[in-house]
Order: structure tokens, then sequence, then C-alpha cells
């Protein structure tokens, strides 16, 4: 059997197609204005037996195609990182628009889970907006944050108002390394923050795009005083959970 499991995020869309539990395709694209458009671009030559979608864009693409269930965020990341890590009980996951802590049971069903998706603060949008004022490329904003010895406290985390505290600080001939790690510190404290209202437990796992700054992996390590595991590709847990929920 082929499953598909499909993940519209505010930023990219991902789909995994699983067939007898092994990933046979596995695609990605901007969101854009248009997700339904996407959607169907993705889907271009693919076929599968079942579908489940998940993400914020997981309504209405069951309103636009056939034969289509959903699940939320939270279940399709749960059941993700426990296949890819079966012994992970505490997930973090920094999308574009959005955080979520998971605390997990031994069985992988969920404990408890806190999530961030009232304003940009502390995701990717906010981390790719104040890369933006600084003059950095976004792929690049950690490994360039990482060179600075000191991180410059950043007070907002409002990002209009952050963004507006940044130019303030390069006018005043701040450094700018050091802005940027006061910037990911900010984001780390705030994340770890959410951790511990779910009650960390070893062993920590972290997904989404902005698993994929090093900078943020790093002052996380810091903060937590643990390893924390990240997927070879920290952006498809969402996908992958919903097609092995498609299968099951």
């Amino acid at each position: 059997m082929k499953c598909a499991g499909i993940d519209i995020g505010s930023r990219t869309i991902e789909l995994i197609i699983l067939e007898n539990g092994q990933i046979q395709e596995k695609r990605q694209t901007d969101t854009g204005y248009d997700p339904m458009k996407e959607a169907r671009n993705i889907l271009q030559g693919v076929s599968y037996d079942r579908i489940v979608a998940t993400g914020y864009g997981r309504g209405i693409f069951e309103i636009s195609f056939d034969q289509v269930q959903t699940v939320t965020e939270i279940k399709a990341y749960a059941r993700g990182v426990k296949e890819l890590f079966p012994e992970a009980l505490t997930i973090l996951d920094i999308g574009g628009q959005d955080s979520k802590a998971i605390s997990l049971l031994e069985n992988g069903k969920i404990k408890k889970f806190e999530m961030n998706d009232r304003c940009a603060a502390g995701t990717g949008k906010f981390l790719e907006v104040m890369a933006k004022a600084l003059g950095f490329d976004i792929d690049q904003f950690g490994e360039e944050a990482l060179k600075a010895s000191n991180d410059l406290k950043i007070n907002s985390m409002c990002t209009v108002f952050a963004e507006s505290e940044v130019t303030s600080l390069i006018a005043r001939g701040k450094n700018r390394l050091e802005i940027a790690r006061g910037l990911h510190a900010s984001v780390a404290r705030r994340a770890v923050s959410m951790l511990k209202r779910i009650s960390i437990n070893k062993t920590i796992v972290f997904a989404g795009g902005v698993a994929r700054n090093i900078c943020m992996r790093h002052m996380l390590e810091e903060l937590l005083e643990s390893e924390i595991k990240i997927p070879n590709d920290p952006q498809i847990v969402g996908a992958l959970g919903a097609a092995l929920l498609a299968g099951e």
C-alpha cells in the first residue's frame, strides 16, 4: 500500500510517499500565496492509496481534494519523531510561523503540549526578519551569530519592535555579530521556557526548519545542558508522521 502525508505549513509544503513503510518519494516547495495551487503542483505525477494532511492548511486541503483525512500537527510530529527516534520523550518544533513543545509517553502517545501560534516571536519568521535587518542571508545567519564571543541582549521579542531595536543598535555602532547572537539567545530562551512548561524528559528532539540553524542547536544544548537529537531532514517530520498515520 502507498500512503501519502502532506504537511501544509505557513512557509513550506512537504510531501512524503511511503510504500510498505519505506520512503519512496520526498518533495518540498514554498507555500507561496496560493497554497492549494502549490499542493496540486507537488502532487503531480504521484500516486497513493491513502493521504493524510497536516499543518495549518490541512482544513482547506481537505475541502479541495477528495478522500482526505487530516490530523493536527501535534499528532503528526509525535508520530514522525517516534519513528525516527523511538526513545524520544520530548519534541521541540520551531517552524516558520509557530513553535511547539510536546511531551510524549513511552508508548508515543501525547502527554502534554504547548504551542505558540499567536505571533511570530520565537519562530523562523522572526529570525528571517532579523537576518534581513542585519544584512545576513538566512541560511548563514546561525553560522555568523556563532562567530561572536558575546551576545548583545535584545529586550523585545515582538518582531516589529525587535526589528526597530536592531536598527537602533546598528545606528549606535553595535557589533552585528553580537546582535545576531543576542537574537538567537532570545529565541532559545523562549523555546526552553516553553519546554519547561511541559516538563523536559530525555531524549529531546529538535525539528522544523529552524533546527537547521547551527546557532540555535548550540544554544539550546547549552541551556538544556543536554544533547539534542536532530533529524537529517528536520522539515519533513510532520509529513512523515502524516504518511505513517495514513497507513495505520
